[in-house]
């Protein structure tokens, strides 16, 4: 059986499920279902993340310039003025951000709808003989649960990074240019964040690997039939004990890498307003910078934090549609369809 064709020209305009078959082959990697499927919304979702960073940076000059030259000269028309920009600014960055959640969130049940028909659609032209217990559970699982969070991601999968990471790079850039001496706290604030999130969210994937797994070993004992059910009621109690010590071990590193994301945020600020202090009582610099300074680390906390979590999803939802794609290929294999590799070829 042919694998599903990628999405063409006079279809792209189509949701995942409508721009392919549901019989065809699942693609082996994440971004290359996320490329055959979803390329021309990624790109709309693209333009419209493109448009919201660009006005990040303005709502943090025009408090600059009503805290220093409005609130100095004393000019009330001024003030209103900037003030009615400010509003304006924050509004049209909000529309924006609020139709690009709303076509997120389609592009995310599209793509979940479409994973679940084709796991449907395989299983129903799969022979009766693989239908065992275990086999099913494994198809309860990734129906149900598995493409949930997978469909999830595809819908920020690129206009998340590119989102948050042109807000980081826009504020970055205009706090360089008030004071670069003040922006290198902001770049400190970051730095040792790069080296442990990589190292906790591995520690995290391990852990939803073994989950996923032992899920699915669930499912299939809830299934299954006959035999010794004592021992089969202990086993199932095992699995479910280990179901629970995988969660809190995620549990545990997801909250402590949030807890060392804020300490470190904190003392950013903490450092700003010291440092920042200082320099506006010698002249180095005004209170406004200040002012600036300390929403800028705002500005720059949350979409980091925004960047950690879309990174944190990533290499999750890669682990669990690897493991669906795997189901998938196997599927494809005992109802004699051309697996992945020999599509590909």
């Amino acid at each position: 059986m042919a694998s599903v064709s990628p999405m063409s020209p006079d279809r792209a305009d189509r949701s995942p499920d409508e721009a392919s078959d549901y019989r065809g082959i699942l693609p082996q990697s994440l971004a290359g279902y996320i490329w055959r499927c979803t390329a021309f919304h990624q790109a709309f979702l693209a333009l419209m993340s493109v448009a919201v960073f660009l006005l990040s940076a303005i709502p943090l000059e025009i408090q600059r310039r009503i805290v220093n030259d409005a609130i100095a000269s004393g000019a009330v028309r001024t003030i209103a003025w900037l003030a009615a920009a400010y509003v304006g600014v924050a509004a049209v960055e909000g529309g924006i951000k609020l139709a690009l959640n709303i076509y997120r969130g389609w592009v995310s049940e599209a793509a979940v709808r479409h994973l679940r028909r084709t796991i449907s659609a395989q299983i129903d032209d799969a022979s009766t003989a693989l239908h065992t217990a275990e086999a099913e559970g494994v198809e309860i699982s990734m129906i149900l649960s598995e493409v949930e969070p997978v469909g999830g991601f595809i819908g920020i999968s690129l206009s998340e990074p590119l989102l948050q990471g042109g807000v980081l790079a826009s504020v970055l850039g205009y706090m360089i240019y008030l004071q670069p001496e003040m922006a290198l706290l902001a770049l400190i604030v970051l730095m040792p964040q790069l080296l442990f999130v990589p190292l906790m969210q591995r520690a995290i994937n391990r852990r939803a690997w073994s989950r996923i797994k032992t899920l699915r070993e669930v499912g299939g004992g809830i299934i299954k039939l006959g035999g010794d059910h004592s021992r089969a009621s202990a086993l199932q109690n095992d699995r479910i004990d280990q179901v629970f010590t995988l969660n809190m071990g995620i549990y545990k590193l997801k909250f402590s890498m949030n807890f060392m994301m804020n300490l470190m945020y904190h003392l950013g600020v903490a450092a700003v307003l010291g440092i920042g202090g200082w320099f506006a009582v010698s002249g180095r610099i005004d209170v406004g910078t200040v002012v600036a300074f300390v929403s800028g680390l705002a500005k720059i906390n949350d979409p980091w934090g925004d960047v950690v979590n879309w990174f944190r999803e990533m290499t999750v939802s890669d682990v669990k549609y690897r493991l669906i794609s795997d189901a998938s290929d196997w599927l494809a294999r005992r109802r004699g369809a051309p697996a992945k590799d020999d599509a590909a070829a």
